[in-house]
Order: structure tokens, then C-alpha cells, then sequence
């Protein structure tokens, strides 16, 4: 895998432990009933995992145009990574809007 591989690869991971530390920041928002900072949170979150994965999207596309291939961990990791963190996007997302609608029902 050449240099530029390798950075974008980390940038992928990178990008994507960035956006993991926004959702934990969120989900203690959620803990602490602040619903808009973690709604800003998320966000951020949002932010970070775009550019994770246009970077992934780019790499996949390079491979369906014919671009040479070689098997990589370190993508692997990369595209495990942002998929597990996706995956923790996603039911914060959700947790935060359950959150709100109880408290509006309860009327908080």
C-alpha cells in the first residue's frame, strides 16, 4: 500500500476515534438531561464520520474503476472501525430522541 494509502487509511480511523469521543460526550449530555448539548455533540460527530467516510467511499470507488487492489489489515481496521462507530452514531441518535420524547410526554 503507497503513502497516500496509508494516510487516508489512518485519517479514516482517526476521523472516526473523533467522532467516537463526541458521542460519548453526547451520551453523558444525555445522562445530564442536556438534550441540546448533545444534539451539538452529535453533530460534531456527524462532522467526523463524513469525512471518514468519503475517504473509505473514495478508496472502494478506486477499486471498482480498476484500480489494483491489494489486501490490507489496516483498511480492514479502518473500515471496521468506522462501521462500529456508525453503529454507536446511530443508537445515540436514537437514545436522544427516545430521551426527549418521554420527557415531553412526562412533561419535562
Amino acid at each position: 500500500m503507497d503513502e497516500t494509502k496509508v494516510q487516508d487509511t489512518m485519517n479514516i480511523i482517526l476521523n472516526a476515534g473523533d467522532a467516537r469521543t463526541h458521542i460519548m460526550h453526547a451520551l453523558d449530555s444525555l445522562g445530564d438531561f442536556d438534550y441540546q448539548k448533545a444534539k451539538d455533540e452529535m453533530k460534531l460527530a456527524n462532522e467526523k464520520l463524513v469525512v471518514a467516510h468519503k475517504l473509505q467511499t473514495d478508496r472502494l470507488q478506486n477499486e471498482a474503476e480498476g484500480e489494483g487492489v491489494e489486501y490490507s489489515v489496516l483498511f480492514t481496521h479502518a473500515q471496521d472501525t468506522l462501521m462500529t462507530i456508525y453503529s454507536e452514531y446511530n443508537i445515540t441518535k436514537h437514545l436522544i430522541t427516545v430521551f426527549e420524547k418521554r420527557d415531553a410526554k412526562e412533561g419535562k
